[in-house]
């Protein structure tokens, strides 16, 4: 019974520690894109998850341990969200979702929940090996899917187009986002949709 009850115990304890963590990195995501990697910080972050700063250290080895988690979150929402566009249209109408949701007013306006990598790219160079590695895998990642929606798929061609279709977005987004007038930075979006959808 006494064996029973520590176990029970341990995994309720261990549960809340996975939550707490969960949260924390969550928080985290939100926070790379917001204010950057420089601009985040373990006490911010703790605050916002609702945890106590002393607690960091029960989840993580450093700061720059958290930082790599949370890209790879910010990266694998962002993934998802592309595939959910995906998903709710037929296969023709993918590309065109794809880069209409990208270039959206509201993926422009919610930099907290977007791509990561049009909010962070220029700061990436800048960090851990570990944070290179997640931006690289989801730069690698977002290639892929947008090259299998490509009538070409399959040819070294759909590779190249796709290439050069996710670059066009990611620094569309960052100099649409980068301007202080509205007017202009609509025109940046609408300029690179027609060019993209058309090639």
């Amino acid at each position: 019974m006494m064996v029973i009850m520590r176990t029970t115990k341990h995994n309720a304890r261990s549960a809340a520690k996975e939550a707490s963590h969960e949260r924390i990195v969550a928080v985290a995501a939100r926070a790379i894109r917001r204010s950057g990697y420089e601009g985040t910080g373990v006490a911010d972050i703790m605050k916002e998850a609702g945890l106590t700063h002393g607690a960091f250290y029960a989840h993580f080895p450093s700061r720059e341990a958290m930082l790599a988690e949370a890209a790879s979150r910010a990266c694998a929402e962002s993934a998802a969200a592309v595939v959910n566009v995906v998903d709710r249209v037929p296969p023709e109408q993918a590309l065109v979702a794809i880069l209409r949701g990208y270039l959206s007013p509201e993926h422009l306006e919610h930099i907290e929940s977007g791509c990561p990598l049009a909010a962070l790219g220029s700061e990436t160079v800048r960090q851990t090996p570990e944070v290179r590695r997640a931006t690289t895998r989801h730069v690698k990642s977002m290639v892929d899917l947008v090259a299998r929606q490509l009538p070409e798929w399959g040819q070294p061609a759909a590779h190249e187009r796709a290439l050069l279709t996710v670059a066009a977005m990611v620094g569309t987004l960052v100099l649409a986002r980068a301007v202080d007038e509205p007017a202009l930075s609509k025109r940046l979006c609408d300029a690179a949709l027609k060019v993209l959808t058309l090639a």
